[in-house]
């Protein structure tokens, strides 16, 4: 098949959407690729469809989102695509499970966090698999000039240097023209492509509102609007009181941060996709992935850390191609709490260096110990223990996890899985099961499909009602199944976890180096001042500003933004004074026929001289007004 009758048949779209299928071709043709491709453009289909067709082997994505990872495996296999992907989350008999998959060539697609190129084992079986892809998507992570560089990239040269030949692509939403070029050079492009869509959205408004009473302007702004609504906020405390707020303003509302129970964020943000809830007030955390097109409003409570993230949460707005808003709520005090995000960005080294020790005192990791494994860390109580501000330790942790000595993972899977470890036929031998355990079993297997093919995600409340039993009950008797090795059972975990892709070392011999601590600190201020004029100047079209910021200095202006409609009405106003001003004029000269003096007309307007005297030579260019020895008679002609 060709590449069009592939995306027909697996995804039942007739055409690609711009720049898509210049990159599969790219791509097909063997070269190294690099994709720009803003919020919403379809950058996953730009190597699912090439991966689809190969006749063997596989396309490995290297992506650091686990949540992304899992949604888009999920997807292909809705697509009858078969996928597999690696994570630090992942317990032992997944892990082994993916592996039978790959190596029995039952997988066309790999997905892998970073970290995992660290794993010597991993690396030396990854040699052992076919693969003609290698695609990077957040490619931006690479870049230490990207808004969220992870060292952990780097370690995509290994995967580079085990696959010689393998071309690769490269994918982002967002990048400077330096962060571009600087992808291609981490990744050590040969004969490398790029390509570029433009960054324009004319069918969204953007729009800076100055506000001192923020919360008043959300319900005023969402009170003149209709449709599907975002509010962006960088506190979770605040994303419940929003909600609350506009609940009580009978606008129908909720919630959602990283720290909630997957439940409740998988509830909310379905209530949130079928149009159940207007609006959904949340933390960054929400939107990757999400691909609603009738957002009508993207409002932000808060001033995102820099352009990039910006340009991305406000795309969510409008992909159906309906006119949109992306709002701006600015107040005097903004300013202050970017410039400290930077300092709280950025602790001391000293103070870094500690959280690393108590941290790994916490987990019960000694020195020379921890190398490739996985530890829950309850970074609450852990703040607790030891009387830290939960903001500094999470700057140390991002420190940390960029010099690569740690990895935080804030959402781990938090989801219950299952899997049957015996056949079908094996079921009927087994007789010494409890009688709860039979039950449990017999509702799962009645409930969900594929158990005996691979891990399914369950609910256990679910089970729980359909047997009118408690939800303790079930768990106990998953337990069972798998103390008996009838089953495999991973219950749900909130709590975040901590990876250490190196063993711990002496707190004294940590380096948190210039590239990660001065030249990142630069690297930050510099996006927040960009930020700050952004939010803050009026003097340039929004658009024309942003845009010139991602390196398109020739898009002109939107007509739409905030400034371009002042400029609008400013006009309008001034047409409209003019018009009066000059039928003034021209009565006062027709009350002189004999003429008269510019002098006097200046006088008997009693306006400004300069304006006056622009006005008179529009008249007379125009034919209303002739001058003859600087005297000004009504034209005849056009009286």
């Amino acid at each position: 098949m060709n590449i069009h009758e592939i995306l027909k048949k697996y995804w039942g779209y007739d055409h690609f959407r711009p720049l898509q299928e210049d990159i599969i071709n790219s791509v097909l043709e063997g070269n190294d690729t690099l994709g720009l491709m803003p919020t919403g453009g379809g950058k996953s289909i730009t190597f699912q469809v090439p991966g689809m067709t190969f006749e063997s082997g596989v396309t490995v994505v290297v992506t650091p989102l686990i949540s992304l990872m899992k949604d888009q495996v999920d997807n292909l296999k809705r697509h009858r695509i078969k996928a597999v992907y690696f994570h630090s989350g992942m317990s032992a008999a997944e892990s082994r499970n993916a592996w039978e998959k790959l190596v029995n060539g039952k997988a066309r697609f790999l997905y892998i966090a970073p970290e995992r190129l660290q794993n010597d084992r991993f690396m030396l079986e990854l040699r052992q698999i076919e693969v003609r892809l290698i695609v990077v998507d957040e490619a931006h992570c690479i870049s230490q000039w990207g808004y969220d560089f992870r060292p952990s990239y780097l370690t995509i040269k290994s995967l580079r240097k085990l696959k010689p030949e393998v071309p690769v692509l490269a994918l982002t939403a967002t990048a400077t023209p330096e962060v571009a070029q600087d992808i291609m050079d981490q990744l050590e492009f040969r004969n490398g492509k790029s390509f570029r869509k433009s960054f324009v959205r004319e069918n969204i408004s953007y729009i800076v509102r100055s506000s001192d009473a923020k919360i008043h302007d959300v319900l005023h702004i969402l009170s003149r609007t209709t449709g599907t609504s975002i509010v962006y906020v960088r506190s979770r405390r605040r994303c419940r009181e929003i909600a609350e707020f506009l609940q009580s303003a009978d606008i129908s509302s909720t919630f959602y941060h990283a720290g909630l129970d997957f439940k409740l964020k998988e509830e909310r943000q379905n209530a949130w996709q079928s149009g159940a809830v207007r609006v959904m007030v949340a933390t960054n955390a929400f939107g990757m992935g999400i691909d609603k097109p009738d957002v009508r409003v993207v409002i932000h409570y808060d001033l995102p850390p820099s352009l990039e993230e910006y340009y991305q949460e406000a795309g969510r707005a409008g992909r159906d191609g309906l006119p949109s808003f992306a709002v701006v709520l600015a107040a005097r005090t903004d300013r202050g709490v970017m410039h400290r995000r930077i300092t709280e960005a950025f602790p001391e080294r000293k103070v870094v260096k500690k959280t690393y020790e108590r941290i790994c005192n916490f987990l019960h990791v000694s020195i020379g110990e921890g190398y490739d494994s996985i530890r829950e860390f309850d970074i609450e109580k852990f703040c607790r223990v030891f009387e830290l501000q939960e903001r500094q330790c999470r700057a140390s942790l991002r420190l940390l996890s960029q010099a690569g000595y740690l990895h935080f993972i804030e959402d781990p899977d938090s989801r219950s899985r299952f899997k049957m470890l015996c056949t079908r036929e094996e079921l009927y031998d087994i007789h010494d099961l409890s009688e709860s355990a039979e039950k449990v079993l017999a509702m799962t297997l009645r409930t969900y499909t594929g158990l005996f093919s691979d891990y399914v995600y369950i609910r256990e409340p679910e089970i729980a009602f359909k047997l009118q039993v408690s939800e303790n009950t079930i768990y106990e008797a998953m337990l069972e199944l798998s103390r008996k090795k009838i089953a495999s059972y991973i219950p749900h975990s909130g709590i975040p976890m901590i990876y250490f892709p190196t063993s711990r070392e002496e707190t004294s011999s940590l380096l948190i180096g210039k590239n990660i601590y001065e030249q990142r600190k630069n690297a930050m201020t510099i996006r927040t001042e960009s930020m700050l004029d952004y939010a803050f100047s009026d003097k340039d079209c929004r658009v024309e500003r942003m845009l010139a910021y991602f390196g398109e200095n020739n898009s002109g202006k939107c007509g739409k933004c905030d400034v371009c409609r002042d400029r609008k009405r400013s006009k309008s106003k001034k047409g409209a004074n003019d018009t009066e001003l000059s039928e003034r004029i021209i009565s006062f000269i027709k009350s002189r026929p004999s003429g008269t003096t510019l002098t006097a007309i200046e006088h008997f307007c009693g306006k400004d001289s300069a304006a006056i005297a622009s006005i008179v030579a529009f008249l007379c260019n125009e034919g209303f007004l002739r001058c003859e020895n600087n005297i000004y008679r009504i034209d005849s002609k056009t009286v």
